[in-house]
């Protein structure tokens, strides 16, 4: 039916002596949301690995030698080759209602400056591996951009074999290498939190509500954007009941430290963090200036916000819970995304084997 639905595309019919395309392989995978940009650095060229968004899928099989004759007989008689610019938007206004309002404004950031430039007024049907490997060799100076924006792109290709575009499994992104991706790792100490605790307690008189989400944040391994759009209403029986995380609905388990930070606030309104002006929730820049405040106060100039959440994840380690708990306590949906900290993991088991092996020799 590939075929068929491609040949209609075109207002051109295929008789029945020529030969049959090679069967449909379909993959319905949905496309990881691409909802944060990295910061990208240098790197090299490498094969996808699994924590890609295209990842995990067995690679499609194009036509047959004879469907590849077929396609190369072929010209269309009626009508004008369907440009990539308007499958792109086809794709945006159909797939993308399956994506999250900040997925959707990141995947078009991606293919405004990355995609368009290069395959804009290009006929969809034509594009091959070859020329998907140059574009991704263009973008050399801004790696991180380049891995997040192929995934946009396979999306692209992928959705428009199902809407008679191309030819079906030709999506000539699948296993193409990209760039690797150092990801920045860095965990509060012991020491530092303590740091971190006295520079807060500081913040109180001047800025208690940014004060407080930040102290939220430590005690939870939450993502900034959870515990800013938090209503008091979503807080019962001592836990917190997200409507809408980077994951979907989930249920955040306090502990007391975290229960008495909010025990603490007052209730002026239906946001647990409300906004200094207006009738809005705790805006992310008012957030990110207050952070930035303390953190140099702490003498902690290299610590991001998102760090605090994988401070959580080695604190939660160094206790001896297991990743797939930690999992489950940072909303991972997938369990690859947890899968990082094992190394930390790994590395508590080398200390615990020195330190016994140190003990039972003296």
């Amino acid at each position: 039916m590939g075929e068929r639905r491609f040949y209609r595309k075109h207002h051109h019919r295929l008789s029945t002596d020529r030969p049959a395309l090679a069967g449909r392989n379909r993959t319905d995978q949905a496309l990881a949301g691409v909802a944060s940009t990295v910061e990208g650095v240098g790197g090299t060229l490498v094969t996808d690995t699994p924590q890609a968004s295209e990842t995990n899928v067995r690679p499609r099989q194009g036509p047959s030698a004879p469907a590849r004759e077929v396609r190369a007989a072929w010209k269309p008689t009626i009508g004008e080759p369907t440009r990539f610019e308007d499958v792109a938007e086809e794709v945006f206004r159909r797939y993308g209602r399956t994506w999250k309002p900040r997925t959707v404004a990141v995947n078009r950031s991606y293919l405004r400056n990355q995609i368009m430039p290069w395959f804009r007024e290009r006929p969809i049907d034509e594009i091959t591996r070859a020329e998907v490997q140059r574009w991704l060799a263009s973008l050399h100076a801004t790696p991180a951009a380049a891995t997040r924006s192929l995934p946009v792109l396979s999306v692209i290709l992928r959705q428009a074999e199902l809407y008679g575009h191309r030819w079906d499994n030709t999506n000539p992104c699948t296993g193409v290498r990209r760039y690797r991706h150092r990801a920045r790792e860095r965990f509060v100490t012991a020491d530092e939190a303590r740091r971190l605790g006295v520079a807060l307690a500081a913040h109180d008189g001047t800025s208690p509500v940014p004060a407080s989400a930040i102290r939220l944040l430590l005690l939870t391994g939450c993502r900034q954007g959870e515990v800013r759009g938090v209503r008091w209403q979503d807080y019962r029986e001592g836990h917190l009941f997200l409507r809408d995380s980077k994951s979907g609905p989930r249920t955040v388990w306090l502990s007391s430290p975290a229960r008495a930070v909010l025990d603490r606030l007052p209730r002026t309104g239906p946001w647990m963090f409300p906004a200094s002006t207006g009738t809005g929730p705790l805006s992310a820049g008012t957030l990110d200036r207050s952070w930035r405040a303390l953190r140099e106060e702490a003498g902690l100039p290299d610590l991001r916000l998102h760090d605090l959440r994988h401070s959580y994840a080695s604190f939660a380690l160094r206790q001896g819970e297991t990743v797939l708990t930690i999992g489950r306590l940072l909303g991972h949906r997938d369990p690859a995304s947890t899968l990082r900290y094992t190394h930390f993991a790994d590395a508590l088991v080398r200390d615990a084997v020195e330190a016994v092996g140190k003990s039972l020799a003296s």
